[in-house]
């Protein structure tokens, strides 16, 4: 899920060409948007698998400076991916390789422009802080599942710095013991290297600071995507259990690339 955090605007001192980037980069997201959105859109309209959004988010990623490289065998229809997190980097990264759709925040809906955007790639929200609607976020969750192809959820529930794997959360596996339809759960490690600290948004930062400081963040990295081992959550007896699963695949897959 993304981290909320709020957008105060302070733009801080840097040397010049680090605004020169920015507005590179602003630039080149403007004119990918630009004919991709209406694309997307119309493909929305006439109820076709859009393949703009997926290219819109694997050419942001680059934009950034990621340089993807994937590893294993990707699922391609009615698959869970369970990941973990270290930044909104992770969503453009991910989406670009995958075309998934991912379960985020609620908060994240009310975010300028990104809330929107977020919309129109079939993102699901739910909310941390409504404990008493527990079961209705996951029959709509169930139900977003039945209807998109891919859904990525990223149970640590907050970011990392790249180094651990923080406790899943169980309550979102619900939805899965047992699914609303055949599928698989793919867990996938998402792996910065020696960057995963430049890249983490952690502590107090803001989503501004961590926007800015990616703006301006010279040069590329390589980031690795690991697809897993798939399992069939339908065999495990409880969400605690398919939770569990999930952990220990991606714990696994971390320690052997430490």
């Amino acid at each position: 899920m993304f981290k909320l955090a709020s957008l105060s605007i302070s733009i801080p001192k840097e040397e010049p060409k680090a605004y020169l980037l920015v507005l590179l980069r602003v630039f080149l997201i403007a004119c990918t948007l630009v004919p991709l959105l209406p694309l997307h859109m119309l493909w929305q309209l006439l109820k076709l698998p859009s393949p703009w959004a997926m290219l819109y988010l694997r050419i942001v990623s680059r934009i950034f400076g990621a340089r993807v490289k994937t590893y294993g065998n990707r699922l391609r229809k009615d698959v869970f991916f369970v990941a973990n997190h270290i930044s909104w980097h992770d969503i453009p990264i991910l989406g670009g390789v995958t075309g998934t759709a991912f379960v985020a925040q609620d908060g994240v809906r009310k975010w300028p422009v990104v809330g929107w955007l977020a919309e129109q790639n079939r993102t699901i929200f739910v909310s941390r802080t409504d404990k008493q609607n527990v079961a209705g976020q996951v029959a709509e969750l169930r139900e977003a599942i039945a209807e998109n192809w891919s859904v990525t959820l990223f149970p640590e529930g907050t970011t990392s710095d790249g180094s651990g794997l923080l406790p899943f959360k169980p309550s979102l596996f619900a939805t899965l013991a047992p699914p609303p339809k055949p599928m698989m759960i793919q867990p996938v490690f998402i792996d910065f290297g020696d960057v995963a600290a430049e890249i983490a948004w952690l502590g107090e930062e803001t989503g501004w600071e961590s926007a800015w400081r990616a703006f301006t963040r010279p040069g590329s990295y390589v980031v690795g995507i690991h697809f897993l081992e798939p399992f069939d959550p339908s065999i495990l007896s409880d969400r605690k259990m398919v939770c569990a699963e999930a952990y220990d695949r991606v714990l696994s897959a971390l320690s052997r690339n430490r």
